[in-house]
């Protein structure tokens, strides 16, 4: 999976047509984002006298099988959150410890295929399950991209841990579990730091070996400062383009900042329709 455009090439060819659930689309670029998906896609406007009956009626048209996929449009991101977060209307499974978490897409100028990355805007610092959650919500999403073995590498600032980074403790266990088969076909590694996950040349300059061969399709990130930091570098100093949306709940929930591009509101929108295509 290289562009954005191949992921909307899929959603054309898949013949489905899903529906959003569009929440307060009170601004020019969400509105644009979703004309122009309407040729994969129809939208649901959802309107109400609070954003918060706003979001409950969206949250529910989802519940109800009316739509496939929540979007934000100008309401703040823990008003929606909060109805997707209700436990008794809201869209999280009924399991004792939901984990809802971020993933992000970017097509690199320079990189060979799309990159994905977690958690730039959610988790703060992920305890060991929350980490096990992103890693199986990863893999899983590239699944239903068609990616069937993907690369997941568990990043860090070295190959090693140390006293002063005890949650790399974890990413063994997060390995072991890979190797077993509890998240399907993948391969999974850490810890690397971003440039012996992405870069073969990297990896063999340290003279180091991984199963991820240099060639990772997703970064899982220690915590937020790291993977939102990692975000906002590409996207100043880059001509990256990215999209994201929220997994753990029971449809894809996409969240863009108010000052994104249509463009990034609309590669949104497609990543997450193809994981449910």
């Amino acid at each position: 999976m290289q562009t954005f455009q191949q992921l909307d090439n899929q959603l054309r060819s898949c013949g489905t047509r899903r529906r959003i659930a569009a929440v307060c689309v009170y601004d020019d670029a969400t509105r644009e984002a979703l004309r122009q998906a309407e040729e994969v896609a129809d939208a649901v406007y959802v309107d109400a006298d609070t954003p918060e009956a706003a979001a409950a009626k969206a949250v529910a048209l989802i519940r109800n099988g009316e739509a496939d996929v929540l979007m934000k449009g100008l309401i703040g991101t823990d008003q929606l959150l909060r109805a997707v977060l209700n436990k008794e209307t809201g869209l999280m499974p009924t399991q004792a410890s939901p984990v809802l978490t971020h993933l992000a897409a970017a097509e690199i100028p320079g990189h060979d295929k799309l990159l994905f990355f977690t958690d730039a805007a959610v988790i703060p610092y992920p305890t060991h399950e929350q980490r096990i959650a992103q890693v199986r919500y990863a893999v899983n999403t590239l699944h239903a991209l068609g990616i069937d073995e993907p690369r997941i590498a568990l990043i860090h600032c070295a190959e090693h841990g140390g006293k002063a980074f005890p949650f790399v403790d974890g990413y063994a266990d997060i390995k072991r579990m890979a190797a077993e088969g509890a998240f399907g076909a993948c391969r999974v590694d850490g810890p690397l730091d971003v440039k012996t996950a992405c870069s073969p040349q990297a990896l063999a300059a340290k003279h180091l070996t991984s199963p991820l061969e240099g060639q990772a399709d997703v970064l899982v990130f220690p915590d937020i400062e790291a993977g939102n930091a990692f975000y906002k570098t590409l996207t100043l100093f880059t001509r990256t383009r990215t999209a994201g949306m929220l997994c753990g709940a029971q449809a894809p929930v996409v969240v863009p900042s108010r000052g994104d591009s249509v463009e990034s509101k609309l590669n949104s929108i497609r990543f997450a329709l193809a994981c449910i295509a």
